[in-house]
């Protein structure tokens, strides 16, 4: 099939995009030059094509000149504490980037579309409304939830008024190999991997450990994508888990574990974010009964290959 991805160089992305073409596809990846700073993998059935989501034009000449047969929708904004620096711009990429992608989509013959949206719409919530579920009621706390709940509308939406096959994937916490900093997996990986490579002293800088999330292998997020894709019903969201509270303070001491070094724990004012919730986690029951889906790869060797990307980084010089 002809794949037609946004966000292929990003941390979801470029897994799936590696997922897509061990299964034979031909994968199109919509490149944004100021944005896009990962290169493509070098590979006969992968090409870059120059777009932006914020010009509709520019998207539509690109997805008519892909002619796609399925289109993964994963670039935006992922950051919600950057989203307070330029509420707008996020709320303009993450929900009106959307609009013109799904108005692309439309224009090219309806192709099966997947939404990435988050389940950071959903705010704060109280223990006994967990786990979470797709008729969970959202209340986002941030723009960056607020511009992703508002993606979210917006599948069902154009699946109501113009027939189009798009499906929204709700993902939770994801980790493993190529995180970019700014998330707590990756911030405490590469700080332990200088650590171990004497490249820094035994200090580690912490925020709030106490916080619970749901955390799931990037790769296998990948693979519920493409689920999703191929069995996920139309004008649907589906969320994609574990199913199981981790704390912080656990996916320390396994990544302390995993690298082998003693280090002192320091906590830092600038990492306690201020919208944490004390536990969120989801239920993955509807993906698993509409594709057959459910995680795979356990968190301890999510989180292994995680700390060695890292350590192979930093060896490197990346």
């Amino acid at each position: 099939m002809q794949i037609f991805v946004t966000g292929a160089t990003g941390f979801a992305g470029s897994h799936l995009v590696d997922q897509l073409l061990a299964q034979g596809h031909s994968v199109v990846a919509l490149l944004h030059p100021a944005t896009s700073h990962q290169q493509l993998p070098d590979h006969p059935a992968l090409s870059g094509i120059e777009g932006d989501l914020l010009n509709p034009q520019s998207l539509k000449t690109a997805v008519a000149g892909v002619q796609p047969d399925v289109i993964y929708h994963l670039a935006g904004q992922a950051y919600p504490a950057r989203s307070w620096d330029n509420p707008a711009l996020t709320i303009a990429i993450n929900t009106g980037g959307t609009a013109n992608l799904l108005e692309a989509a439309v224009a090219v013959g309806r192709p099966k579309v997947v939404v990435v949206t988050s389940a950071e719409i959903y705010g704060y919530v109280s223990q006994e409304d967990l786990p979470l579920t797709e008729a969970s009621v959202p209340q986002p706390r941030h723009p960056y939830g607020v511009s992703k709940w508002a993606a979210a509308m917006l599948t069902a939406v154009y699946w109501q008024r113009y027939g189009l096959p798009v499906v929204e994937a709700r993902p939770f916490n994801h980790i493993g190999p190529r995180q970019a900093l700014g998330f707590v997996v990756p911030d405490f990986a590469s700080q332990l991997a200088a650590i171990k490579l004497g490249q820094k002293p035994p200090r580690l800088s912490v925020g709030n450990l106490d916080a619970q999330r749901d955390f799931t292998d990037v790769r296998d997020i990948a693979r519920a994508y493409i689920a999703l894709a191929e069995r996920g019903a139309p004008g649907e969201s589906y969320l994609i888990c574990s199913g199981q509270p981790v704390s912080i303070h656990y996916l320390l001491n396994v990544l302390i574990d995993t690298a082998g070094v003693t280090v002192d724990i320091a906590y830092d004012p600038e990492r306690m974010r201020p919208s944490d919730t004390p536990c969120l986690y989801g239920s993955y029951a509807k993906i698993r009964a509409a594709t057959g889906w459910e995680p795979q790869i356990h968190l301890r060797q999510a989180l292994a290959d995680a700390f060695n990307d890292w350590l192979n980084r930093l060896q490197n010089g990346m």
